[in-house]
């Protein structure tokens, strides 16, 4: 059969009727096969693939609600369309919810059923197309998609998880460019919303005066420009999930109505006294620690404990240096296929200075840098001179020779790059333990240990 010919089974015990069928099909550019009965269609169907099936609903060794209950359980891309010669309102009621496309009766019209199977294997493709688009959809948004290793990725994994299925507010934490929409859209594809709209929201983009309307929506005259009724996001996301990020740029007003969206799942439009509901999964995001915007006023208390139910913190790329080589290779493999460039990879010496440097953009600045050394690369592997004069600049220098093996154990290997993480670490937050034990995930204790050993009780002299 040629890609574009469509197959049809005709199933019908009158010999005339599936012969005149079978020869009207192909005079239309089909490939028409036509059997008597239950058992011959099976067999039919088993040693064959057919876009569409044309069955009789009354045969002599089962009706044709057995064999379209059949089809639907394992034949399920196939469009099925019941004809009988005693049609009935029941009947056609109970073909259309078992699955059948449509319900003909007898005298069959040639261009009642022509139009008919047009139509019916127009659908098909429709749903084939939309199951592709899932199914990429899927492989975009899925946890083999989100690259890491790292033993905080593999908890945040096992969290998402746990979460997806549930109905929960889930807050997501984290610097900008760490992948908090791509966790957010992971969360939804793998919940039993997943077929419904993911919307997203960045409160941070939009002036205060739109937000609001944006958000809830608004009625005509509502406010100067409001010239007709606008559906807002909520109402769009109804079923589904909306993700709200940077959400501690939200106005005290705003707050407020979505601590009654979220305790109530109920809200108004701007400028309607009309009260209306939604289920929706909420998703929120904050590259600020919202506690800390909470105590310095800026963040309600009650909100922030509404939301606060499932936290996921996202770590930054500076603090799980080993999937660098995994992100840059995942990277590389893909603006490779869209560039059609043969880039085989990185040299070590650049994948060492991909580790050294600090990553303020995160995620997002590793992917740009790696786009950039495709679209301007020459030579079979990515190399330093390949990288921003930025980056190779604030790369820290190993020492003499640190490039190089020597035999020594694990703990003995790790305890430089471990003074290195918490001697910055201790710069970065000038040199406050409380909060440096904080951002390195570690208790106090144990800070303290650790600068006892590698010599930095103090802060160095200016």
């Amino acid at each position: 059969m040629s890609q574009d010919k469509k197959r049809i089974l005709i199933v019908d015990d009158d010999r005339i009727i599936t012969e005149s069928l079978c020869e009207l099909l192909e005079l239309e550019g089909y490939e028409a096969v036509g059997v008597a009965g239950f058992a011959q269609a099976v067999t039919a169907l088993e040693r064959q693939r057919f876009n569409l099936v044309l069955s009789d609903i009354n045969m002599p060794d089962a009706n044709g609600f057995e064999l379209l209950r059949l089809i639907k359980q394992r034949f399920p891309d196939i469009v099925v369309i019941m004809i009988t010669g005693y049609g009935t309102i029941e009947s056609a009621v109970e073909a259309i919810k078992m699955g059948a496309y449509d319900y003909l009766t007898k005298p069959i019209i040639d261009e009642e059923i022509q139009l008919t199977i047009q139509r019916a294997l127009q659908q098909q493709s429709l749903i084939r197309e939309n199951q592709t688009l899932r199914e990429a959809l899927d492989l975009r948004y899925s946890l083999d998609n989100i690259i890491g290793h790292d033993y905080k990725m593999l908890r945040i994994f096992d969290l998402i998880e746990t979460v997806a299925e549930s109905p929960t507010t889930v807050l997501i934490q984290g610097e900008s460019g760490t992948g908090k929409t791509l966790i957010a859209r992971a969360i939804h594809h793998r919940s039993d919303r997943r077929d419904r709209a993911f919307v997203e929201v960045s409160c941070g983009a939009l002036p205060e005066s739109l937000l609001e309307s944006e958000l809830f929506g608004h009625v005509k005259g509502s406010f100067t420009g409001a010239v007709s009724d606008k559906e807002g996001k909520f109402k769009v996301a109804a079923d589904g999930t909306i993700f709200l990020d940077e959400i501690s740029s939200a106005t005290p007003a705003l707050q407020v109505k979505l601590l009654r969206v979220l305790q109530e799942r109920q809200f108004e439009a701007v400028g309607s006294n009309k009260t209306q509901k939604v289920d929706v999964r909420v998703i929120l995001a904050s590259n600020e620690d919202l506690a800390k915007v909470v105590q310095a006023g800026r963040f309600r208390q009650d909100l922030f404990y509404r939301v606060n139910v499932v936290t996921i913190q996202l770590p930054p790329l500076r603090s799980r240096i080993a999937d660098i080589p995994l992100l840059a290779g995942h990277f590389l493999k893909r603006y490779c296929g869209e560039l059609r460039k043969d880039i085989a990879g990185f040299t070590d010496g650049c994948l060492q200075l991909l580790q050294r440097y600090p990553w303020p953009g995160n995620v997002r600045e590793l992917e740009n840098i790696v786009q950039r050394a495709v679209v301007l690369g020459k030579r079979r592997h990515v190399e330093v001179d390949d990288l921003p004069e930025h980056v190779v600049e604030q790369a820290e220098v190993l020492p003499s020779g640190g490039d190089i093996y020597r035999p020594q154990s694990l703990k003995k290997a790790l305890e430089e790059p471990e003074k290195r993480i918490i001697e910055q670490a201790l710069k970065a937050n000038n040199w406050n333990r409380q909060v440096t034990a904080q951002v390195l995930e570690i208790n106090r204790t144990t800070l303290y240990k650790k600068m006892k050993r590698y010599g930095l009780e103090s802060e160095p002299a200016p």
